[in-house]
């Protein structure tokens, strides 16, 4: 299972953009988070092209098909729809991984049951500098 953000475990945090011209100031490969996938289209795609690793937050299995196209390194699903996600991650051998936002690590054991690919913590994501 990955587990990102938790504070025993070391890792990369995701560096938020809204504009293209912000991955100028985000350190060297370092990953991406776009947001919502369906507002984020367009960096997305620019990201495929440039080959910048990202993640963004799938809201239904279209967005989730569409990033993965798009190489999404993560996609990140509320409990709901990541088991859905994950089915078809499998079925489909995606390369991205499907990861569920946490805020407790009590919920990390309900997610790896569901066989769901990974958590992260809020505190995983940096949203300015």
């Amino acid at each position: 299972m990955i587990i990102i953000g938790h504070p025993d475990i070391p890792f990369d945090p995701l560096h938020y953009v809204e504009r293209i011209e912000e991955i100028a100031k985000t350190p060297p490969n370092s990953t991406l988070w776009l947001g919502p996938f369906s507002g984020a289209k367009a960096i997305a795609k620019h990201c495929f092209e440039n080959r910048i690793a990202y993640t963004v937050m799938a809201e239904s299995v279209r967005d989730a098909l569409l990033a993965n196209a798009l190489h999404a390194r993560f996609i990140l699903a509320d409990k709901t729809l990541a088991p859905k996600l994950q089915k078809i991650a499998e079925t489909y051998l995606f390369d991205a991984k499907i990861i569920v936002p946490v805020s407790e690590e009590s919920e990390m054991e309900a997610i790896a049951q569901m066989g769901i690919d990974g958590v992260i913590f809020q505190n995983a994501i940096i949203f300015s500098e």
